[in-house]
């Protein structure tokens, strides 16, 4: 089975020998100006630079980043989704346009990683009111006998209400057990993998959009995703740097269904990444999507168990994710971090369930109860919810 390690190689070797100069990548925390709290793509750091400013390394470059997104929180514990996860990136910068790294896409999913093209099919912006539909793009994949989907919506980049934007194009590749049915917008079994954005304009406060005199390339292709398809896995959590979450939570706390393993898995190692690149806990910002993860966490491990601790957890697993990426926070005091925090949100609970056993709240809690717990007593809704989920089950 290919490796992680193996399938990042392979991309920057690819790139390189085509002129990409690598970039470093790294840290979570976006560069200031930056109002995101996470760098949640490839593309973020690279933004003055995808803006018109020359790039110190040139006009081609190629790399991984470290991404974080919470939009996905829910979906954790399926088979594709991570709070954190690797992109594997290109960029144009003003140098070849959009066909050429459609070509290029094919020819590394194709010859570099063997995935058989028929079970590819891609996805197009097929037009709106304002900006006619991607043809350049569209003829590009029919020259190349891939199935093509037009889209609206799906298939238009935003890097938010305003700034850069433009049309992009999706490559998917077919991950059920028979041959490939339906399209990417019918079928889920059709995995994306490689977004290619075509970055041609800057929206305005208005709405407007303003052809960039310099349209550049990027393009993002989620790591994880990707060794997944090579080895045909069911899930990414299979893939071989969850094997040693999956094998040892298990064996230190018992047996635990596979989707409290899976957001045990993801939360804990991104709970690590983020403490390792500087963040700490605490009620707002960056410490409050951490201590969110923790207690999440927390929450799951306690349901059937709760003498269960995060004192528990190895220090091998804390250096297994500290070392992928390149951290060098000692393991030790991430681990002390996640301890301390625990302890925490016990005082959190003993207090909460004290204060939910006054007979105010014995009947279902109305809105004004919610506001009531939270503004007085500090007791977050999710918090409040879990508490009287445990109360019922007890």
């Amino acid at each position: 089975m290919i490796t992680t390690v193996q399938t990042v190689q392979t991309f920057l070797d690819y790139f390189r020998e085509r002129g990409h100069h690598l970039t470093p990548g790294g840290s979570l925390i976006p560069p200031p100006g930056d109002p995101v709290l996470f760098t949640s793509s490839g593309m973020h750091p690279l933004t003055p630079y995808l803006m018109g400013r020359p790039h110190p390394q040139g006009r081609r470059l190629t790399g991984s980043q470290r991404c974080l997104r919470t939009t996905d929180l829910d979906e954790v514990g399926d088979d594709t989704h991570l709070t954190v996860f690797e992109m594997l990136g290109t960029w144009s910068l003003g140098d070849y346009s959009g066909p050429q790294s459609l070509r290029w896409g094919l020819e590394l999913l194709r010859d570099g990683f063997g995935i058989d093209p028929g079970r590819m099919h891609v996805t197009v912006f097929g037009g709106d009111d304002h900006v006619r539909p991607d043809h350049e793009s569209w003829r590009t994949w029919d020259e190349l006998g891939l199935p093509v989907e037009p889209t609206v919506e799906e298939n238009w980049w935003s890097n938010g209400p305003t700034g850069l934007c433009g049309p992009d194009s999706e490559i998917f590749v077919w991950t059920g057990p028979d041959m490939p049915q339906g399209t990417p917008m019918t079928d889920d079994r059709w995995v994306e993998v490689w977004n290619h954005v075509m970055m041609r304009y800057l929206r305005h406060p208005d709405g407007s959009l303003e052809p960039m005199p310099r349209p550049c390339v990027d393009t993002g292709l989620g790591l994880e995703r990707l060794v997944r398809i090579l080895g045909g896995t069911q899930s990414i959590f299979e893939i071989d740097l969850f094997q040693p979450w999956l094998t040892t939570l298990p064996r230190i706390w018992g047996p635990l269904d596979d989707r409290s393993l899976r957001v045990m898995s993801d939360h804990l190692r991104s709970s690590i990444v983020i403490l390792g690149d500087g963040v700490t806990p605490s009620p707002s910002g960056r410490g409050h999507i951490l201590r969110r993860l923790i207690r999440r966490t927390l929450t799951t491990l306690w349901r059937d168990d709760p003498t269960r601790s995060l004192s528990d957890l190895p220090i091998e697993l804390v250096d297994h994710t500290l070392g992928h990426f390149r951290q060098s926070v000692p393991s030790q005091d991430v681990r002390t971090i996640l301890v301390e925090e625990e302890s925490k949100f016990d005082l959190l609970l003993q207090r909460g369930r004290k204060v939910l056993s006054h007979r105010r709240f014995n009947g279902p809690l109305t809105g004004e109860d919610y506001h009531y717990l939270h503004d007085t007593h500090g007791l977050p809704r999710d918090l409040v919810v879990y508490l009287t989920t445990e109360a019922e089950a007890g």
